[in-house]
């Protein structure tokens, strides 16, 4: 016999519980529809159906506020729909939102995220859906990072982060249920425990029955419950919730529910039985619940029948919007990978006028650090806007690896400087989530070395999602990190790996070379509204050189023509300005005029600057400390052949580091990276 519904004990009226339940009809007639299309490839791509799982995504939105927040996955329709059927006032509005989920599967225009999402990363990030992942696990970190900016902020507002059974294997899992537990942060984290990863079972991957018993590892609360029963999770979420929201920390709850359909539209679902398949069915979420609301007296069959009827119309009604709806315009391609530049021609004409000013030095300036330059540049940002914050390994009292955060945490405390665990993923994660939630974190990396083990974090979640979700979120995003050789500390601790960061499209690189540049490009990397991988270079920390009293920003894309010839240009970034200008001198005592343009910022890249010094030069040589093959300065080599061919008088050569691990040993290590008597040979090459 089932279960009588006390709707008073459960705080829910009539409507409301009606509610549920077309939420969850609407959700399964939705993937119905969606599997159907897919079969006729109507829709395109890879769509993994929610339908058999309605009642945790129903459950657990139902327990949250308007203005909390919600993280998806790949599997993430149901999300999707919960939270915003959630937030719909009118009729109208949600036949909308229907319409809109349809039509972003379909690929066209009208769709949430204007058809460059899809199906594994559709969200309305306006509702608060801070989206949804391809990658499995990508999610955790940066529903964590939302958590510590509602935190800061003192919003009151919790995250609710969805994921699958076998995100709970990956480091992003322990990474962040670590950090999360630590900093008492309001987030809860559901997994749906549906017993297949992909066709693996969930329990020939681990010993533990249930997975919700890792959060005794974390100190975490925790609750186990079934996932196909819409009150049970909306009761468990709810308490979960409101402990998140008295700031008690975070919850693990693992629902156990199941997928009706394979992991994908082509999965033939072979390694399942079709007796398990019929005991899950038997136990269906949507038809339990109607049934149990008809035998508790809440409503009639005729209720529920009508319901259903006017639902089947309107998933017709959102079938005919989405394919009636146009594609995007492949015009519009480009639009979306960036959030747009706010500088002026006042901002150049300023940050000239103070660049030519410590040229030299004098009145007005003052001799620093480059490593001084930083933390000023920190400490000033800081001072004016209370949205930026600071996170990463050692950076509180101690200051940083390198001594870039001297003297932050004195002034602002654990509260804005926080030192983190040694969990890169989860320190980029985090501050992706942070910056999509309404803060500016700098988030230290502490060697470039170490950036490929948050790649997916930086690269997958950061730089792509403004562009995913539509244009509708910016992602006000600093890595600060530091790479190049020149101390000994072997192949782990010394490489120049920014190719790998300009091969991302929605990520800014930028590499100074001097304090003026240091302080200007990281001040206006904290205001910008784009992701911003800031490479610094460990042998410059105590370079000194003169900066202006007065605040300054300097606009990305201008590169600084450092020297200036007439009949070699050589085109250099970071620590091998200083060695390209060293080499510049010993030439012009033999006549020979050598024009040095420091790039400054790789992406964007001011080939303005470069094209207007080949066409007087006709003679380039690039510059790197990193491996030469493919390195940054080759394909800065071929944007010249494309753009500037016909005022070459010669073919470009490159002066790199040798395709080798940077060795430890220093006559090693020196004969690997660019010294200034290479960088000389290389200038006399072009030139004879």
């Amino acid at each position: 016999m089932t279960e009588k519904l006390d709707l008073e004990r459960e705080g829910l009226s009539k409507e409301q519980a009606l509610d549920l339940l077309r939420q969850m009809w609407e959700i399964r007639m939705f993937e119905n529809r969606v599997y159907d299309l897919l079969g006729r490839n109507v829709i395109k791509g890879a769509s993994h159906l929610y339908a058999g799982q309605e009642a945790v995504a129903v459950g657990a939105i139902s327990a949250l506020r308007d203005d909390d927040l919600i993280t998806s996955t790949h599997r993430g329709h149901g999300h999707c729909h919960a939270r915003g059927a959630s937030l719909t006032k009118t009729e109208e509005e949600r036949v909308t939102h229907y319409n809109r989920m349809l039509a972003e599967l379909c690929g066209r225009s009208t769709g949430y995220c204007l058809g460059r999402g899809g199906s594994m990363h559709i969200a309305d990030v306006e509702k608060g859906n801070l989206g949804a992942t391809g990658i499995v696990g990508g999610n955790i970190p940066v529903a964590t990072g939302a958590a510590l900016a509602q935190q800061m902020m003192g919003t009151g507002r919790v995250v609710l982060c969805f994921f699958g059974d076998g995100a709970s294997n990956t480091g992003n899992f322990h990474e962040s249920l670590n950090l999360a537990s630590r900093w008492c942060l309001p987030v809860v984290y559901i997994i749906e425990n549906n017993l297949y990863g992909m066709s693996v079972p969930f329990c020939n991957t681990s010993a533990l029955l249930d997975i919700a018993d890792r959060a005794c590892a974390y100190g975490m609360n925790k609750a186990v419950l079934d996932g196909m029963d819409v009150m049970a999770v909306h009761g468990a979420v709810l308490e979960a919730v409101e402990r998140a929201r008295q700031g008690e920390g975070p919850t693990l709850i693992e629902a156990k529910t199941y997928r009706y359909y394979g992991h994908s539209r082509s999965d033939p679902r072979a390694y399942r039985t079709k007796e398990e398949e019929q005991e899950w069915h038997d136990r269906d979420p949507v038809e339990a619940f109607a049934k149990r609301l008809v035998e508790s007296g809440i409503c009639t069959q005729q209720e529920i029948d009508a319901l259903e009827e006017k639902l089947e119309d309107q998933i017709d009604a959102a079938q005919e919007f989405a394919l009636g709806s146009p594609f995007p315009d492949p015009a519009d391609l480009e639009k979306f990978v960036y959030a747009p530049f706010k500088w002026v021609e006042e901002d150049h004409a300023r940050e000239r006028r103070l660049r030519q000013l410590c040229r030299e030095g004098g009145p007005g300036t003052k001799t620093i650090t480059y490593r001084q330059a930083l933390a000023d540049a920190a400490l000033e940002e800081m001072r004016r806007d209370d949205r930026v914050f600071v996170m990463g390994e050692d950076v509180g009292l101690y200051g940083g690896a390198y001594g870039a955060t001297r003297g932050l945490f004195q002034e602002f405390g654990f509260a804005r400087v926080k030192d983190t665990p040694i969990s890169e993923a989860t320190i980029a994660g985090s501050a992706v989530g942070a910056a999509m939630s309404g803060l500016r974190p700098i988030a230290e990396i502490m060697y470039v070395d170490f950036t490929p083990l948050a790649m997916d974090q930086i690269a997958n979640q950061g730089a792509k999602n403004r562009y995913m979700f539509g244009g509708k979120t910016i992602v006000p995003l600093v890595i600060r990190t530091e790479g190049g050789a020149g101390r000994s500390i072997a192949a782990h601790h010394s490489q120049s790996l920014e190719a790998l960061w300009t091969h991302f499209p929605g990520i800014y690189v930028v590499m100074p070379s001097t304090p003026f540049d240091a302080k200007g490009l990281l001040k206006a990397a904290i205001r910008d509204d784009n992701p911003v991988m800031f490479i610094e270079h460990k042998m410059l920390y105590n370079s000194e050189g003169f900066v202006p009293d007065e605040d300054y920003v300097i606009p990305f894309g201008v590169a600084d023509v450092k020297r200036e010839g007439t009949d070699v240009t050589v085109v250099t970034y970071s620590r091998m300005v200083l060695r390209s200008l060293e080499a510049a001198e010993q030439l012009a005592e033999e006549g020979i005029q050598v024009e040095v343009i420091d790039l400054r910022t790789l992406k964007p890249l001011d080939m303005e600057t470069i094209a207007a010094s080949v066409k007087k030069t006709g003679r380039v040589v690039g510059v790197t400390e990193a491996y030469k093959t493919g390195s940054f300065i080759s394909e800065l080599a071929v944007r010249i052949q494309e753009e500037v061919f016909d005022w070459l008088d010669a073919p470009i050569v490159r002066v790199t580091a040798a395709d080798v691990p940077v060795p430890m040993s220093e006559p090693l290590e020196d004969a690997c990276i660019p010294s200034v008597s290479r960088i000389i040979a290389g200038i006399r090459q072009v030139l004879a």
